[in-house]
């Protein structure tokens, strides 16, 4: 079995340390293979991700990316991974082309790369006619396309997505799963968290329950029905189950 790429142990943290919103959170992602970061609103998975970012220092714990932990090497610990948030966040003057050439630049990849790269996400995204045209002027469907085609563009070996379908047009859902599975198939690690259990279903090979920051189950649906008692359940159904179960949901 390969080594982890993403290794998170004992991480506590949040915006305060009286109030604490993770609570001793382990857990890893290995290269190819997709993990599913789910819970309810508040649960913590947004938190879980600025930490693994760099954007939010651990209380205690630690988070290692191909064993480096972010203060020892923080450009090399960056580079290796590519973040597609929740709501895109783009130039508002710079064009379709101009955020996928600065994305390049930002990891290094070279001019040829860029060129046949960004013309392939553009026409898989159907963004060729948009190429030109500034990210103030786009949809936010458009937009989120914008955040998908720059991390995928530089291929790094974790992609962290945080609820990636809202806003995609079904031809966008569709071009980012068949490019999901095609990088994990290539050896990328992908973290994804979304509310869509029955899409993460049928393409992530284990997944993250988090329950108001702690962790509450993990492993595949196997582990998962077992965990819920549940054989043969559908994922949705097993959610439901284990977030309810003790009458802590919110």
């Amino acid at each position: 079995m390969q080594q982890p790429l993403l290794t998170v142990e004992g991480l506590t943290g949040g915006y305060s340390r009286q109030r604490p919103v993770l609570q001793d959170l382990s857990f890893n992602v290995r290269p190819g293979e997709m993990v599913g970061l789910i819970g309810l609103n508040g649960a913590g998975k947004s938190t879980t991700i600025k930490h693994i970012l760099g954007l939010m220092q651990p209380h205690t714990g630690t988070i290692h990316l191909n064993g480096r932990a972010i203060d020892e090497e923080p450009t090399t610990y960056r580079r290796t991974y590519a973040y597609v948030p929740e709501s895109p966040l783009l130039y508002e003057e710079l064009t379709v082309k101009e955020h996928l050439e600065l994305a390049a630049m930002a990891y290094g990849v070279n001019r040829e790369s860029f060129e046949s790269r960004a013309e392939q996400l553009m026409e898989e995204f159907q963004m060729s006619a948009y190429a030109n045209r500034l990210s103030a002027h786009l949809s936010k469907g458009m937009k989120q396309k914008v955040m998908i085609m720059s991390a995928f563009l530089v291929r790094p070996e974790l992609f962290i997505i945080d609820e990636p379908f809202l806003g995609l047009d079904p031809l966008g859902i569709r071009s980012l799963l068949e490019l999901m599975v095609r990088v994990k198939e290539s050896g990328a690690a992908i973290l994804i968290s979304s509310h869509i259990l029955t899409t993460i279903e049928k393409y992530a090979d284990r997944y993250v329950l988090l329950q108001k920051g702690r962790l509450t189950a993990k492993g595949d649906l196997a582990a998962l029905r077992e965990q819920a008692g549940m054989p043969g359940a559908t994922l949705d159904d097993v959610f439901y189950h284990l977030v309810t179960r003790s009458g802590d949901n919110q």
